[in-house]
């Protein structure tokens, strides 16, 4: 590898607070400085130069790796994959390859892959979808990656190496900041927009308005960051999923306190999910009583329950009734009832349940119930009916849409009573 005098002096200024870097390393160090100045800047301020790990401690590779290739006199991979994270990060590795987030690419061959791939095309899913969920990625040889498949750093990318996921698709490279992987906008990166909005449902929850009031009290940067300890202004995404209480450790597996799955057209329970209940009412009984927190998942419960019950279940009876008729066809999306149907689960609905489990109103109510009902009772219903007469009757006949046939003088009468109290008029 060759370097200049002048480098080598300035790589010599960076490691004054990193002297424990290896040999290889710091010629990876004093070439890069060069060719890529901010990554090294980035590295000099991250934890793992305060211990003399470097590039090749991170980017090393064996002879015969899949995506291995000679640079310079060393053997390296471009990939850093969870497996490379793990030969120091054990525990987490392991939580983080059962977790959720590393099935994220099994959305392949779902119904909004399908929309990715080939309703909107090959380059909308490459730059969209697979960007949050991972792809497989290929190698071409002699370290070169497809570039179908990279840059990509979806939370359950394939890696050549078959491990699953990217480390840094939270721990920003190359500092690794423990600030930024705690930040919710980095969860926002993928956990937002029409059809998945925790990003913002948390910043209209409290939970959120505290974080925001209160940053500058959330010790973001300390590596024990333990609720009640280090921090007590408020929770954010970190803390309910995977931070450590006075009673629970920290966790990579972000799935481990979630008891209802609300991503399907029907929610729910996930498997175990009263020991996952318990883990998350355990983080939440450290701000809240148990009575608000059992009366909470009361109410989440209910919401869920009601939803399923009112729409999702005659929606998608109704919608097995059109495919065994022949009213539709086994295609998606090419009958216009399957876009309004899709939304109405995708969308609005996941919206009114997401809305519901984190505490923001208007989520649950104005783009989530409300726009459920509307165009269930104004588009889906109509649809079905045009298609197939009488489909939907049975349903439409029962208590839950019984309103649509006029109310009741009792009923009448006390939406007036409750207005003349309400507004003594």
């Amino acid at each position: 590898m060759k370097m200049k005098i002048g480098t080598i002096g300035l790589f010599l200024l960076i490691l004054a607070s990193a002297s424990l870097a290896k040999p290889a390393s710091q010629a990876c160090l004093a070439c890069h400085k060069e060719t890529t100045p901010q990554i090294i800047n980035h590295w000099k301020d991250s934890r793992h130069s305060k211990v003399g790990v470097s590039c090749f401690e991170c980017h090393q590779a064996k002879k015969g790796e899949p995506d291995a290739f000679e640079h310079n006199g060393f053997t390296i991979a471009t990939i850093v994959s969870p497996k490379d994270c793990g030969k120091c990060h054990a525990k987490e590795f392991k939580e983080q390859q059962s977790s959720r987030h590393a099935e994220a690419a099994s959305f392949i061959g779902s119904l909004d892959n399908t929309l990715g791939e080939i309703v909107e095309g090959g380059p909308a899913a490459t730059s969209g979808c697979k960007q949050c969920h991972g792809s497989t990625v290929k190698v071409l040889g002699e370290g070169k990656l497809d570039p179908a498949t990279w840059p990509n750093g979806g939370m359950g990318r394939i890696n050549p190496d078959g491990s699953k996921g990217s480390c840094g698709g939270c721990h920003y490279r190359h500092t690794f900041s423990l600030r930024v992987a705690r930040a919710p906008d980095t969860c926002g990166r993928c956990h937002m927009g029409p059809d998945h909005p925790q990003r913002e449902i948390y910043g209209e929850s409290k939970h959120g308005i505290n974080f925001m009031a209160n940053f500058e009290k959330m010790n973001l940067d300390k590596k024990s960051w333990v609720l009640g300890k280090d921090y007590s202004a408020a929770p954010n995404c970190v803390t309910c999923h995977m931070g450590a209480t006075k009673d629970q450790p920290s966790t990579h597996d972000v799935g481990a306190r979630i008891s209802w799955t609300l991503r399907p057209a029907i929610s729910i329970k996930i498997p175990d999910w009263e020991k996952k209940r318990e883990e998350m009412q355990s983080v939440c009984q450290n701000c809240h009583s148990p009575q608000w927190v059992s009366n909470f998942y009361i109410q989440y419960d209910n919401l869920v329950n009601h939803y399923n019950d009112k729409f999702a279940k005659p929606a998608k009876e109704i919608m097995d009734r059109l495919l065994k008729a022949g009213k539709i066809t086994k295609t998606p999306f090419d009958d216009k009832i399957e876009w309004t149907y899709y939304e109405l689960w995708h969308h609005e609905g996941r919206r009114a349940r997401m809305g519901a489990a984190m505490m923001g109103p208007d989520y649950t109510q104005w783009h989530g119930m409300y726009e459920v009902a509307k165009h269930f009772y104004t588009k889906f219903i109509p649809e079905a009916e045009e298609l197939m007469k009488g489909v939907a009757k049975d349903f439409m006949d029962s208590d839950f849409h019984k309103w649509q046939k006029g109310f009741s003088k009792e009923e009448i009468e006390k939406q007036i009573e409750f207005y003349k109290e309400r507004y003594e008029q």
